[in-house]
């Protein structure tokens, strides 16, 4: 029996954001197989039980970028992060006038209008092509098509006290002043950063990862970690490709990403996790 873990965006889900029959029916026969399939993913836990249900699947998901681990219809680990660190958080992005979403026990938090920022960002971005600003707008669209997106006036009026904030989500096209942000909190041991694309800042509980998440599903499954495969295609990835057992880059996997992987398959515009699920795994 194997654990494979797989990654959502850029690797299972298809340019309409779903999981298509193709990839479905893949998971379907290695479960037959008695393999335990989950999906690992930086996504919400509302935002991803949607999308499996919608494929007809039943997995466990480990989401947050491996703060919320749900196995067997309930959460088995929920890393949140303390109300005064989400504070300050938004206190920062608010000060460098970013966009940010609030991912806590019932969905996502999103302001209203802060999309207007993002918009703005994409209309002043110099020297590109339309191709490239329809990219980003597409980026914008996935956000505002989140499952558990739930509208508030403001952030800072809400007490966070029994929320449980797990994510602090930031998105934006301004890559310096995105790069700075990061390392500005690099070294602080009290947060866990990642991204699952140069746009993107994912801050969390210091313990959260999708590694040490993989670690905890294959331990409440009691699968040895050398019978874990992880699929991928992001930076966010990475942690989980160094503790699995075999770790397999989608073909549009990041070039730093593909490095710390064992194999590579096929873009996932070719269907690359079914090729993975049906072809090199064994």
């Amino acid at each position: 029996m194997k654990l494979i873990a797989i990654d959502l965006d850029g690797t299972l889900l298809s340019d309409e954001g779903n999981i298509n029959q193709v990839s479905s029916e893949a998971i379907r026969n290695r479960l037959e197989a008695g393999d335990i399939v989950a999906i690992c993913s930086g996504r919400s836990l509302h935002d991803t039980k949607e999308l499996t249900k919608q494929a007809g699947l039943d997995l466990p998901l480990i989401t947050g970028n491996g703060a919320v681990t749900y196995a067997d219809h309930k959460v088995i680990e929920h890393l949140s992060m303390r109300p005064s660190l989400v504070h300050e958080l938004m206190e920062k992005a608010d000060k460098e006038g970013l966009y940010y979403e609030i991912y806590k026990n019932e969905g996502i938090y999103l302001e209203r209008d802060i999309t207007a920022i993002l918009e703005k960002e994409v209309d002043d971005y110099p020297n590109i092509s339309e191709e490239e600003r329809n990219k980003m707008r597409a980026m914008i669209a996935t956000q505002k098509d989140q499952f558990g997106l739930q509208t508030v006036e403001d952030y800072h009026s809400i007490n966070y006290e029994s929320l449980g904030v797990y994510k602090v989500f930031i998105l934006s096209f301004q890559l310096d002043l995105l790069a700075n942000l990061n390392k500005e909190l690099q070294n602080r041991e009290d947060i866990s950063i990642t991204g699952a694309g140069r746009q993107k800042l994912e801050i969390s509980n210091q313990d959260a990862s999708k590694g040490n998440a993989l670690l905890s599903l294959a331990e409440y499954f009691q699968v040895p970690m050398e019978n874990t495969v992880t699929i991928g295609d992001n930076f966010n990835d990475i942690p989980m490709f160094e503790v699995a057992g075999k770790s397999i880059a989608m073909g549009n996997a990041e070039p730093e990403v593909k490095e710390k992987s064992d194999i590579t398959t096929k873009n996932y515009k070719e269907d690359g996790v079914a090729y993975a699920l049906n072809h090199l795994i064994k």
